[in-house]
């Protein structure tokens, strides 16, 4: 068999499948049938000429597809190696056939999609997997960031539809629909000074202790000190490396409730009330994207998942 893949990798190169669709489907029908006639009756054609483009294909190839010395035509060693070769061939240019037909139709030939790291990863993989199973071949591309790093890459094109939440400030050119609102918690570590005062946190004890602020990569969020009580500040750009600087007790900071609900049942995190901030403040999510690129189907169904995410 060692022989046998060695040779057929010097000639298909010389000879691309991909340029013979009929030939091959004739030998998947023949196959698959077991006979010429039976594939001739499968796809409506004499069984003369079945038997004559099989034998035009083997003459192209170099190679001897199926043993005729039996009543049946049988599939040699070759033909056998060949068949799994054609199917995919054939596979891979129905699947060409199909996405083209579907942009013509208007669905986009690629989802590509920039999240606020604030919405909730389990609403995202729900809403992804929805995409998922409607639109199998319309690929995925998938930006994770955070302020106006969102909206920047939707107006530079890097991303069709964005997701924001933590930068409020929309520009003209951008059309914005509400998503639903993602509850925060204001969080410490349990050995932090801050967890033990009772009650709730006055702002003047706020600015001797480091507070950690996400930032981002843009400029678009310069001069947005939303939630920022104290002078000392640390800015961070990842999301997961804040959560992990406030378990360390680094600082005191603002986390999306979902992705910090266990760390809080495990006692990782405490929760603190500040003086005059809600215990029920929240983070209202939007899609957005340019109004003279709207989404495809893929994209509005992709949207529609996103705002069932927050029930």
């Amino acid at each position: 068999m060692n022989q046998l893949r060695i040779f057929f990798n010097s000639v298909i190169p010389q000879f691309p499948l991909e340029n013979h669709p009929n030939q091959i489907r004739v030998f998947i029908a023949a196959a698959e049938t077991g006979s010429f006639s039976a594939a001739g009756r499968k796809l409506r054609r004499a069984q003369s000429l079945m038997s004559q483009t099989v034998g035009t294909l083997e003459a192209q190839l170099g190679v001897q597809l199926f043993d005729r010395s039996k009543k049946y035509p049988q599939l040699t060693d070759a033909g056998q190696a060949m068949l799994i070769e054609a199917k995919t061939v054939i596979d891979r240019m129905d699947r060409f056939k199909a996405r083209a037909r579907s942009m013509a139709e208007g669905l986009e030939p690629e989802l590509s999609a920039v999240i606020d790291v604030m919405y909730p990863m389990v609403a995202l993989t729900k809403a992804v997997g929805f995409v998922r199973q409607n639109y199998p071949d319309t690929p995925l591309l998938l930006y994770v960031e955070a302020l106006g790093a969102v909206v920047q890459a939707v107006l530079d094109g890097h991303a069709r539809i964005g997701v924001i939440g933590s930068l409020p400030n929309i520009p003209e050119n951008i059309h914005s629909e509400p998503l639903f609102e993602v509850p925060m918690a204001t969080v410490v570590a349990p050995h932090h000074q801050l967890a033990r005062i009772r009650g709730v946190v006055p702002k003047a004890s706020l600015i001797e202790h480091v507070q950690l602020v996400l930032t981002d990569r843009s400029t678009r969020s310069e001069g947005h000190m939303i939630g920022v009580f104290s002078p000392l500040i640390w800015r961070l750009a990842d999301l997961g490396a804040k959560l992990e600087f406030l378990k360390a007790g680094f600082g005191w900071g603002h986390m999306p409730l979902p992705m910090i609900k266990d760390h809080l049942s495990r006692k990782d995190l405490v929760r603190i009330r500040i003086e005059g901030v809600s215990i029920h403040a929240s983070l209202p999510m939007h899609a957005v994207y340019r109004k003279d690129a709207p989404p495809g189907p893929a994209g509005r169904a992709f949207i529609q998942q996103l705002k069932d995410g927050g029930t």
